[in-house]
Order: structure tokens, then C-alpha cells, then sequence
């Protein structure tokens, strides 16, 4: 397994201070062809150039190292989709000993990465180009839902200032719902105005630039966020939800809604740490649960294994892993040979709706026709067929998992819903969560964040706990501290941010949404 140490210029007082004080200054603040401000502005040049970094950097998609340090290491291991078997030191995160140097990255990333240009992009175009600038708000929006999502408060109203506190997790959930209404209803008026699309050439999505379809990406993204808070406020839940779904254009709903960004290398990030570095396995929830449903995804997901011949074998997370043990387990397959990387797919939008139309929100059909639709369109995603006998299947559920390395850690199967849609509210809940884990695949953030929100899929816990209680067993890592970078050099801010998080930074602190009260 190969771990690269992070290599960034000096950090200034504060990181977040504006886009006079990164380490890609000189990308930002000049032209890197040497051509004139006027020049640039012809053909909006001098705007184009600040989206580019967005696509490659919201989900690391061209350098493996910095995607493992961002997310491999967190939240893949913590959603049950794949686990690192190897020991990083006498504790790592898998163990509950967070490391902060990793637990950073993510943070500074967006940051220095993303949001700088974004902001630049503002000053830019607000008011002047607001097609562009519409496009930088879900372009934001995207970033920082996963960044509050992981850290909970953050720097979002005052990005800009020196020293910038901190938004609550609340206040940025509220500020991008009205970013969100401001690119909309931007790109849907130039839509019903039949303007062509200025975005094409610059759009590293499959969406080439349609307006039509970053609108309808941008519903969804609220869809996906206004379920997020269900629980934290119902009532704010149900509108964003309805407002999306009410919109003309709505939200993905077929195949070609997918919103898939192309490697700028043609590669698949993951795919290198689990085959070129050998360092990422099936976890064993994936095993238990795709092996247990007979589930026809798991050949697309997974190679089978070299430890038991012609048998998918999974790896726990969070236990002790002798030197080289695990090294024949199943490795990633074709699904992550591609170098099209998923940002948000209609699987997950149909989900999302049957989740919405349980807790009695118009979501334009039925729970359980949704829910169908959504096993359907994430079937037809991965190219596999037997859909309609797979969703009436109400007898397979999750297998018990056996470790032919170790048998101590040999678990009994912790969920027990079978696909078919059932009869209460809470089963087809756990129903609907659970085949949007497998269908989310493998985003292990979005599907970590749904773990902590709702409780499933229900997951196997750690073996080899080693916070000394300050993480529990059973409740597992909530979220990441915040960034070292900013107690340092921002404390200001981030003292704003302890503030606002309702207790102490550390992993095991609940953000905003994580309530602990019941799903309904």
C-alpha cells in the first residue's frame, strides 16, 4: 500500500482567506498563456479557466493519493463498501484513532482547490455573466454539501474575509437551498429563452454543457439535501423536497440523467489503490449483503477472490490485519475500470423519492414504485438484467460472514430486510436505504452520511476499537474533526466552528441532521 505524504506550500494566517492566499495563486490571478485581461474576456476566458478545477477536484479523480487521503481512508472504509488491510502505524482511522493529518485534506482541498475559484468566479461574473455564475453556485453547492456533510460547521457566508468564522451546519444548509434557487431560475429562463448553451467546451461533465441537464442535476442535489435534514426539520425537508420535484424540468429520471465527469487522465482512482497499489478490498458488508441477495451487481463491482477460488470474499473493517493476510481477497471490477466517476446518478434520485413519498411528500408517484424504479435504473446503470425477479425476491437477505483468514472474525449477518417492498414504514425504510448503498456505489461519502443519518444498511462494527471510548463501537465515527490547518491558523474561525458544533472536535460529536431520535 503506498502512502504519499501531503506536499503543499506554507498555509497563510488563514486558509480561507480569499484567493490572494493560496498555493494555485498564480493559476487564479494570471493568465497562464499570457494573454491580456481584455483578450480573455472575449470569449469569457477569464471565467471558463476557474470552472476546470471543480470537476477534477470535488471527487479526486486524476491523483490517487490525494483521493485516498480525502475519502479512501475515511468514509469507504466507514459506509462498508472497501477496507485498507493493512495496518498504517499502531492505530489509524479504522481503528477510531483519527488521523488528522488525512482528516485535513479534505477540507484544504475544497478550499484552496474549489472554492477559491469559485469565488473568483463570483467576482467575475455576478451581475454580468450570470449563466456562469449560476453554474459556480452548484458547483459550490456540490463541495460543500460534502464538506459540511463531513465536518459539520464551516466557512460559507464570510469565504473571503481574513480570519472567516464559521457558518453552522444549519445556516449553510440554508444558504445553499437559496444558491440553488438563484441558479435554477438562471438556467431555466435561459432555457425557456431556447439560448444556446455557452458551457459546452468547458463542461468536463457527460452534459456537455445542457442547461436542461445541470438543472436538473441541481434538483436533485436539493432532493438529496432536503432528505438529508428529514429529521433535524421536517417541514423545511418537505418543501425543498416538493420545490424539486415541482420544477419543469425536475429531477434525473433516466438513464441519460447520470451525472457522470470524465477522468482528465482516463482513470479510475480506485481502481489504482485496489489493483496497481493492492491496497483496497471488498469490505465484508458487501459480500454479506450483495452475496446474500444474490445480487447480479456484485460481478461489476467486484473480481472474485484469490483466497477461496470463484468466491467473492470481503475484508471487516477496524480489525487486526497480520502482514499480507488479506492480499488475495476480492478486488475492485469493471465498474471502477471505467474513468467515469459519478457524482450523483438516477438510481439515487429514485430513492430519494420513495423515501420522500413514505414520509408522505409528493414525490410525483407512489414509495413503492419509486423504490422499484429506483433497483431498475441502477441495474440498467451497471448493465444487468433480472430486475423484476429481483424485486419480488422476499426470501434471500444477507449472508453470515466467514473469514477463511481469521475465524474470530466470523460475524452473523446484521441485516435482515429482504428486497421486496414490505409492510411498515420502518422496513421499507431499511429497504430503500439498503439498495441505495448498493446503488451509491462507490461513493462511500454520500453512502457514510445516509449510515449516520438513518442507521442503514445495518453494518458490522469494529473489532479493535482503539479510541480508549471516546468513539463508540456501536455508533461508529460521526464525523472529522476539523482542519489542523485551521486551529493554527484561522483560530478565530475556528473557534466559531466549536462553537457552533454542539460539542467537542472530535469523531464522535453528531452534526446538525445527525439527530438521535427516530426515523419517523
Amino acid at each position: 500500500m503506498i502512502i504519499n505524504k501531503i506536499k503543499r506550500s506554507a498555509v497563510c494566517l488563514s486558509l480561507l482567506a480569499a484567493v490572494g492566499c493560496t498555493d494555485n495563486f498564480n493559476e487564479i490571478n494570471t493568465n497562464p498563456e499570457s494573454a491580456t485581461a481584455e483578450q480573455l474576456a472575449q470569449d469569457f476566458n477569464h471565467i471558463k479557466s476557474l470552472i476546470k478545477p471543480a470537476f477534477n477536484r470535488l471527487y479526486i479523480s486524476d491523483i490517487t493519493w490525494q483521493y485516498q487521503i480525502q475519502q479512501s481512508l475515511q468514509a469507504d472504509g466507514w459506509s462498508g463498501y472497501m477496507t485498507t488491510p493493512v495496518m498504517f502505524g499502531p492505530a489509524n482511522n479504522h481503528d477510531y484513532v483519527l488521523n488528522s493529518g488525512w482528516n485535513s485534506y479534505a477540507w484544504d482541498d475544497a478550499y484552496v482547490s474549489i472554492i477559491a475559484y469559485l469565488y473568483k468566479i463570483e467576482q467575475r461574473a455576478k451581475g454580468t455573466s450570470d449563466n456562469y455564475y449560476a453554474w459556480s453556485l452548484i458547483l459550490k453547492a456540490a463541495t460543500m454539501q460534502r464538506i459540511t456533510d463531513m465536518y459539520g460547521p464551516a466557512v460559507y457566508s464570510k469565504y473571503g474575509e481574513e480570519r472567516a468564522t464559521y457558518d453552522s451546519q444549519q445556516e449553510i444548509y440554508n444558504n445553499i437551498f437559496k444558491d440553488l434557487d438563484f441558479a435554477v431560475t438562471e438556467l431555466t429562463a435561459r432555457v425557456n429563452a431556447g439560448e444556446a448553451s455557452a458551457f459546452t467546451g468547458t463542461d468536463l461533465s457527460l452534459y456537455n454543457g445542457d442547461y436542461k441537464q445541470w438543472v436538473k442535476y441541481a434538483n436533485t442535489l436539493r432532493l438529496r439535501m432536503a432528505m438529508r435534514i428529514s429529521k433535524v426539520d421536517a417541514a423545511l425537508a418537505k418543501t425543498q423536497a416538493e420545490k424539486a420535484i415541482a420544477h419543469p424540468l425536475g429531477v434525473l429520471a433516466t438513464a441519460s440523467d447520470n451525472m457522470l465527469v470524465k477522468s482528465p487522465l482516463d482513470l479510475n482512482v480506485i481502481d489504482v489503490m485496489s489493483h496497481a497499489w493492492a491496497g483496497i478490498f471488498m469490505g465484508a458488508d458487501m459480500e454479506s449483503i450483495l452475496g446474500g441477495y444474490a445480487d447480479p451487481r456484485i460481478d461489476k463491482y467486484w473480481n472474485t477472490s484469490g483466497i477461496v477460488a470463484g468466491e467473492f470474499k470481503g475484508v471487516r473493517t477496524g480489525i487486526v490485519y497480520p502482514a499480507g493476510a488479506y492480499s488475495k481477497f476480492s478486488q475492485t471490477g469493471p465498474r471502477t475500470k471505467t474513468g467515469a466517476v459519478a457524482w450523483m446518478t438516477t438510481a439515487e434520485a429514485y430513492f430519494l423519492r420513495a423515501e420522500g413519498a413514505l414520509r408522505g411528500w409528493n414525490m410525483g408517484g407512489t414509495a413503492k414504485d419509486l423504490y422499484e424504479s429506483g433497483v431498475k435504473a441502477s441495474f440498467d446503470q451497471n448493465g444487468v438484467s433480472g430486475a423484476d425477479a429481483y424485486i419480488a425476491d422476499d426470501t434471500k437477505m444477507a449472508k453470515d460472514y466467514v473469514d477463511p483468514v481469521n475465524a474470530a472474525n466470523n460475524a452473523a449477518a446484521v441485516s435482515k430486510v429482504t428486497v421486496a417492498w414490505g409492510a411498515d414504514k420502518e422496513t421499507n425504510l431499511e429497504k430503500i436505504i439498503t439498495q441505495k448503498w448498493i446503488a451509491t456505489y462507490p461513493d462511500g461519502q454520500e453512502a457514510w452520511s445516509e449510515f449516520r443519518r438513518t442507521g442503514y444498511p445495518k453494518l458490522f462494527r469494529i473489532t479493535n476499537n482503539k479510541s480508549g471510548g471516546l468513539i463508540s463501537t456501536e455508533l461508529g465515527v460521526r464525523r472529522l474533526p476539523f482542519s489542523q490547518n485551521e486551529s493554527s491558523n484561522n483560530k478565530v474561525g475556528y473557534d466559531s466552528g466549536v462553537s457552533k458544533l454542539g460539542g467537542p472536535d472530535n469523531g464522535a460529536t453528531r452534526l446538525w441532521w445527525d439527530t438521535t431520535g427516530p426515523n419517523f
